[in-house]
């Protein structure tokens, strides 16, 4: 039985608690040692098998040109107004420096020349995409090895070397390029700092004792700092995607927090009820620990499943954050119940400060007698939910209608990568690629690559040129370059529009389909489409293509573990029905916000952008998982009620009120820390923050406290239907509730449902 497991996992850890934290010590100084030992940094590598723009890369590299590495530009500008490129020395002095400063930095293979495209003549200039027009600003373009032989250190020096050459130079001097969105460092550490900030205040209002708030907050730290550990040694293997730190602290410090506030709450009704604070814990990890090892569960296996998408840095990405989620359910069942130990009966009791909150609020000072937070069910809960449960209909029918009017804006989705121009101004790739797009085009900064085979067809790069140059959609094409070994062929070339806009996919949607096919015909010559641009866009269709099986898989394994928990139909098909409805609503926020700019100064988005191509598919298989939480959380103390009872009407209202003070307080933990990320400067760290924090508020508020209780008042006893046949066929045992499990806690067994 998991739940006699549970029970003297949680009450040994509760006796010998120096024990179990020492241990909990000694891992985590391990991991922090292996870190900085064996650990890498992590970098994006946008590529997946199969691809056409890996296909196009391929075939770069076999020509050995360089094309398929990492890039870099340097964008400079003259600081004196009344000067140009054209008619001022220093300035051009200024710049032959630099290209020469950048072409000395270690794995650099190469730089663009614009000093000496001037020399050239204005026209080759222009035509070069070094210059402008106007004589103004010049890039200096970098090329870079494969990213497998490149690290920050790179960027660093290039960094450092900006930095330098600024305060020697008379150039305003920006950077950009995949360089940077490869290694730059992630978002983080000061909205971490927030959110346990805004979490400590939460747990203090939630349980009135600084102790109390002190323990999850110690859990979680301990098991992040564990989780980020792993993941920097983790990165020294494989290429850990930048995201993947930013959405483990994320989503760490929430289910951590979360699983905590459950424990906590169950034991702290236990020490109400006058048992020894070890057997307290033992019962709190038996009882409250169970649905946190489910609820755990479903998240890695659900995160995990993003395998399905073939896309190599989401599947790393999401090992990576179900590590963090492994290890908060781990702490969970022993880390917590050793603090619970420590802190013995003070922690059934509030604090002065809280004593005098909860006094004041009541306007009985000093005579109001303690509560337990989740020990009862708070009157007005109790109101309100009987309230729904007389008027199931319309409260039914309006929160259903409410949902799917959210969800609404999803038909207009649109998924991309939001480029540099989306970034805010402090940050100096943004005001690289504003200079870029202001003096050569938007397109520019985000330039094709075509990869051409010929296969012994001489005239077929003269087509494909005048074909490609032709397409409305490109401005310009460089000239072409021939490795002589392979007679592999290399166009880059410049679309009219910029990256993250749509008529660029579209441009490479006709290059694909239309344009390359009719110029290479039916011989065996072959091109393919490449660049990071093209990578990205290609990504985004795979991910777009493989989400329905994925949330169909998610769907169907979160209906089958929960029949397997709660024995029964309906309830786990209400479950699915009512998580997908606020995961749709957070989507259709999320392309408000992101798409149409609705709110998006609040957050601080200076542009619209379109949604990051992998955080549907992400947030599908995170959200899902987190609300499982407070699903089992809440139908495991309706089912124990019901199973007390057998009374239907009476299990909802005792069992959502009697979790709906913790849910609350779980869920604004959830939106807090969530909330604290949606500031950040990087619109896919906006978007993971905002989507999470918006699907949690929705699940806990409309979903939990509303469409529950009113589903389940209409369904009556058949919630808990179960074919006899069925129930032959499903197992009992550690997933499945079985009624004995009481007994693994020493409380009196309940009676067996009836209504099968």
């Amino acid at each position: 039985m998991l739940s006699k497991a549970l029970f003297r996992l949680g009450a040994s850890a509760a006796r010998h608690p120096w024990r179990v934290i020492a241990a909990w010590l000694i891992a985590t100084t391990l991991a922090v040692l292996a870190a900085i030992a064996i650990g890498g940094r992590t970098a994006d590598s946008m590529t997946a098998p199969g691809l056409d723009s890996q296909q196009a890369a391929e075939l770069i590299e076999r020509a050995g040109t360089g094309q398929q590495g990492m890039t870099a530009q340097v964008v400079v500008t003259p600081l004196d107004d009344g000067a140009t490129f054209f008619d001022h020395g220093s300035a051009r002095t200024a710049l032959t420096r630099l290209q020469t400063e950048v072409q000395r930095l270690p794995h650099v293979l190469g730089t663009s020349d614009p000093a000496g495209a001037l020399d050239a003549g204005g026209d080759t200039a222009v035509r070069g995409g070094l210059v402008s027009a106007d004589g103004w600003i010049a890039v200096v373009r970098v090329q870079y090895p494969d990213q497998s032989r490149l690290s920050a250190e790179d960027l660093d020096a290039l960094v450092d070397l900006g930095d330098r050459l600024r305060a020697e130079l008379p150039l305003r001097i920006e950077m950009g390029g995949n360089l940077f969105y490869a290694f730059s460092d992630p978002d983080g550490g000061v909205s971490e700092l927030i959110g346990l900030l805004a979490a400590a205040a939460i747990l203090f209002l939630a349980f009135g004792s600084l102790v109390a708030a002190a323990l999850p907050i110690g859990m979680a730290v301990f098991g992040l700092t564990i989780g980020v550990a792993t993941m920097t040694v983790l990165a020294g293997v494989t290429d850990v995607p930048t995201f993947a730190p930013v959405l483990g602290s994320m989503v760490g410090l929430g289910v951590g927090i979360d699983y905590a506030l459950f424990v906590l709450a169950r034991h702290r009704e236990y020490l109400a009820r006058g048992l020894d604070p070890h057997e307290a814990a033992g019962r709190a990890v038996a009882t409250a620990g169970r649905p946190v090892v489910f609820a755990g569960g479903v998240v890695v296996v659900s995160i995990l499943g993003l395998a399905v998408a073939n896309v190599p840095f989401m599947t790393v990405g999401g090992l990576a954050v179900s590590i963090v989620v492994l290890i908060m359910v781990v702490a969970s069942v022993t880390l917590l119940p050793a603090f619970l130990g420590v802190a013995g009966s003070r922690l059934g009791r509030a604090g002065r400060i809280g004593r005098a909150l909860r006094a004041g609020r009541s306007g009985r000072l000093g005579r109001r007698r303690d509560t337990v937070a989740g020990a009862a069910p708070a009157a007005g809960w109790r109101r309100w939910i009987e309230h729904v449960s007389r008027h199931p209909v319309p409260y039914a029918v309006g929160a259903a209608g409410l949902l799917l009017t959210a969800t609404l804006p999803v038909l207009g989705l649109r998924v991309g990568l939001p480029d540099d121009g989306s970034l805010p101004h402090s940050r100096t790739e943004r005001r690289a690629y504003d200079l870029v797009a202001e003096g050569f085009g938007p397109g520019t900064n985000g330039p094709l690559v075509i990869a051409a085979d010929p296969a012994g067809d001489p005239g077929v790069l003269d087509r494909l040129v005048g074909a490609v140059a032709a397409d409305p959609g490109i401005a310009s094409v460089a000239p072409t370059h021939v490795d002589r070994a392979t007679g592999i062929a290399t166009l880059v070339v410049f679309p009219t529009t910029s990256p993250q806009d749509k008529a660029t996919a579209d441009t490479l949607a006709r290059l694909r389909t239309d344009v390359l096919p009719t110029a290479i015909g039916h011989g065996p010559a072959r091109a393919h489409v490449g660049g990071a641009a093209a990578s990205l866009s290609d990504v985004g269709q795979r991910t777009s293509e493989r989400l329905p099986a994925f949330v169909a898989a998610v769907l169907a394994m979160s209906f089958l573990l929960l029949m397997l928990v709660f024995r029964s139909v309906l309830v786990p098909l209400k479950a699915v029905l009512l998580n997908l409805l606020s995961i749709g609503a957070a989507y259709g926020i999320m392309v408000a916000v992101f798409q149409w700019g609705w709110g998006g100064a609040l957050i601080g988005l200076e542009a619209t952008v379109p949604i990051v191509s992998f955080i549907p598919m992400f947030l599908f298989a995170i959200l899902f998982g987190l609300s499982m939480d407070y699903e089992v959380f809440l139908l495991s103390r309706v089912r124990e009620e019901y199973l007390r009872t057998g009374d239907n009407g009476t299990a909802i209202v005792e069992g959502v009120s009697g979790t709906a003070r913790i849910i609350t307080s779980a869920a604004l933990i959830m939106v807090a820390v969530f909330l604290s990320f949606a500031v950040a400067e990087d619109p896919s760290t906006k978007m993971f923050g905002l989507g999470l924090a918006t699907a949690i508020f929705i699940d806990a508020t409309v979903v939990r406290m509303v469409l529950v209780p009113a589903t389940m008042t209409l369904l009556g006893r058949t919630n808990w239907w179960l074919p006899k046949w069925l129930d032959r066929m499903l197992p009992r045992g550690p997933v499945g509730t079985d009624d004995t499990d009481a007994q693994s806690t020493g409380e009196a067994p309940r009676p067996r449902l009836v209504d099968r």
